[in-house]
């Protein structure tokens, strides 16, 4: 069982920075058993893929409306992974959501719908 727990959302202005943080707590497996994502929902759309990372962040993915702009990163040390989110704009506003994907299905980590475990999610609002 993995717990997830967001931190870090906010309130910016555009163009202004934040980084976003997801604490992992695993009870049977190690935390390199699994890839990481983040997700986010804007208010009346659905849940769309922001970035990935593999199991040792040796790779890493971003959707077209955030690469070159945000950069994941992990720390299995801790246990944590991280959005670090540069120039945001107005369409970054959401909800993001960290997710745990069990290694193997590492091929499907564009899908929501493969990840295994959510935290409740961290709210980023940038102002125009």
């Amino acid at each position: 069982q993995v717990q997830l727990v967001e931190s870090g959302g906010g309130l910016v202005q555009a163009g202004g920075s934040l980084r976003l943080s997801c604490a992992a707590s695993i009870y049977e497996r190690t935390f390199t058993t699994y890839a990481m994502g983040w997700f986010r929902q804007a208010p009346e759309k659905e849940r769309e893929f922001v970035s990935a990372i593999n199991w040792n962040g040796r790779a890493a993915y971003y959707s077209d409306s955030v690469k070159g702009r945000f950069t994941i990163s992990r720390d299995d040390a801790k246990n944590m992974v991280y959005l670090q989110m540069n120039s945001l704009k107005p369409e970054d506003t959401a909800v993001y959501y960290c997710a745990a994907l069990y290694g193997s299905n590492w091929p499907w980590y564009l899908k929501s719908q493969m990840y295994d475990y959510w935290g409740q999610g961290t709210q980023v609002t940038v102002s125009s």
